[in-house]
């Protein structure tokens, strides 16, 4: 009897991974992949018109390509900015003429008895667009700047007068459950840089500083305003393991470290529960970790079916999946492809079209419907 479950055992098993890469390779020949344009180290992007979108290079280069004509140009710029581990010029967002650009800011510079070192932030900027060179101002620093040069965060997103942006927890663990500190949060600002006067802090949660809008994420790298329910929704890369997608919401915490979501540190030590009581929930978990990145909520003509669904990219297992997260009881994931063009930075949406624009593998992708 014992022999007969077994095999029936793995019969279930073998039908199910055939199944699994079934699925996944009858979702990738739906695709045509195309190399736009090569890159060095591309971080972020957005597109300025239909025809031309600007991105970033983490090494210090502004990039501006027509996506028509294949032209590539680079933009000079002001910024203070250092590349060091995982930072650099980092996301970039457009928006009617002017841009915001999250970046690794040198804070200071210290030399003690033959040492030395720098501290470094998350920093925000704001200038106009201009295609020779663009003045930008900062109008946010996180505070305090650390040495550690990991987890920055700093993806942008964009609601009516309001910007938010992922603040990562620069490796510092438990800073994330301290309101008084910026790293490990999310902040809203007007896109001027001003202080919404209902953020948490003039409302239910007078100790955090005044542009923190949720705590408790570790190295957000997502961050995407929904056409539907004009909602904002995150994306979070956990340790090892513990990825996950969820909304954004005002005076909330995300847990990060009393919360592992799932995942262990890469020690192999355990961190705390997955989610309890008192904490925001997620909407999806990945463990182990997927390294998720980048994500957007698909609205266009090109892939009609997904209009409302989340996309999730991944730089570990270099995929790209999709959430139809309408019954939140009952997520269904898709995975559209793996391995197709290599560690997924950034995803975003032509405005008209509907066709996906990828960085990833130092250049600039365009996925589209493969006509078969």
């Amino acid at each position: 009897m014992f022999i007969n479950l077994l095999k029936i055992s793995l019969i279930i098993l073998f039908v199910a991974i055939i199944s699994f890469f079934k699925n996944e390779y009858a979702f990738a020949s739906q695709f045509k992949f195309t190399k736009v344009k090569n890159l060095n180290s591309p971080w972020g992007m957005s597109f300025i018109n239909d025809n031309e979108i600007i991105i970033t290079e983490q090494t210090g280069k502004l990039i501006l390509v027509n996506l028509i004509n294949g032209e590539k140009n680079s933009i000079a710029h002001n910024l203070k900015f250092i590349k060091i581990g995982q930072g650099g010029l980092l996301d970039i967002i457009h928006r009617k003429n002017f841009l915001w650009i999250a970046y690794t800011e040198i804070r200071e510079e210290w030399e003690i008895s033959g040492f030395s070192g720098i501290t470094t932030s998350t920093s925000i900027a704001r200038g106009k667009l201009n295609r020779k060179k663009i003045n930008f101002k900062n109008i946010f620093q996180a505070e305090p700047p650390l040495e550690a040069p990991q987890h920055y965060g700093s993806r942008l997103e964009i609601k009516d007068d309001y910007l938010f942006a992922s603040i990562g927890e620069r490796g510092e663990g438990m800073i994330a459950q301290d309101g008084t500190k910026h790293p490990g949060s999310i902040i809203r600002i007007y896109t001027d840089g001003g202080i919404p006067k209902d953020n948490p802090k003039f409302t239910e949660k007078p100790n955090w500083l005044p542009e923190i809008y949720q705590i408790g994420v570790r190295n957000p790298q997502g961050l995407t305003l929904s056409d539907f329910d004009r909602k904002i929704y995150i994306s979070n890369h956990g340790a090892k393991g513990g990825d996950w997608f969820g909304e954004v919401k005002k005076g909330e915490n995300y847990g990060w470290k009393i919360l592992g979501w799932g995942g262990v540190n890469y020690s192999g030590t355990k961190i705390g529960p997955k989610w309890k009581t008192g904490f925001s929930k997620a909407i999806q978990y990945w463990v182990p970790s997927i390294a998720v990145s980048a994500i957007t909520i698909y609205k266009g003509n090109e892939f009609e079916d997904w209009n409302g669904h989340a996309l999730i990219t991944s730089l570990y297992d270099k995929s790209l999946r999709k959430l139809n997260f309408d019954n939140l009881s009952n997520v269904k994931e898709d995975i559209l492809f793996k391995d197709k063009i290599g560690r997924i930075r950034d995803i975003q949406v032509h405005p008209k079209n509907g066709k996906i624009y990828f960085l990833a593998n130092d250049s600039l992708w365009l996925m589209e419907k493969s006509g078969l």
